[in-house]
């Protein structure tokens, strides 16, 4: 993944190294932390565009926010779409949970999936909560994953 910041600056390094100088910086500046990891897709004609996010929460200050996306030309099912969102947002938390852990940053993965049966994104709930949930992360679905429906939202 090609990752890079709100204003569209290029990371010229991996964004495990990115997340761990960013924790060092933001905590030496007296910031709590906590990073949601949430992914969003939208279809164009045959293409599917996906956006994950790593947001930074500074508590009562604000945050910040590492855009990746990609794209996919393989036809799915709406559920097949948000369970592939899951699985990248699981990605990334597994990549840097290590790291967060050792600088005691909660992290919390969002789905941009509705609890409300009426919606049809509802389909892929408990797949999605069980995933999550089977490796260790905080789970939150609408109404509570800004990361997800707001933030990736708005890069795809």
């Amino acid at each position: 993944m090609i990752w890079r910041k709100f204003n569209g600056t290029l990371l010229d390094r991996p964004i495990k190294e990115e997340v761990r100088e960013t924790i060092v910086r933001e905590t030496s500046a007296g910031n709590r932390l906590k990073v949601c990891i949430g992914s969003d897709s939208q279809v164009y004609g045959r293409n599917i565009e996906f956006g994950t996010v790593i947001v930074f929460l500074r508590e009562g200050r604000g945050g910040f926010m590492y855009i990746a996306n990609e794209r996919s030309t393989q036809r799915m099912t709406m559920k097949e779409r948000l369970l592939n969102e899951v699985s990248l947002s699981i990605q990334i938390a597994y990549e840097l949970c290590d790291m967060l852990d050792e600088f005691n940053v909660d992290l919390e993965v969002h789905a941009d999936i509705n609890t409300n049966p009426h919606f049809q994104s509802n389909t892929a709930l408990h797949e999605a909560m069980g995933y999550i949930l089977s490796m260790g992360f905080v789970f939150k679905a609408k109404p509570e994953s800004f990361a997800s429906s707001s933030c990736a939202n708005k890069v795809v």
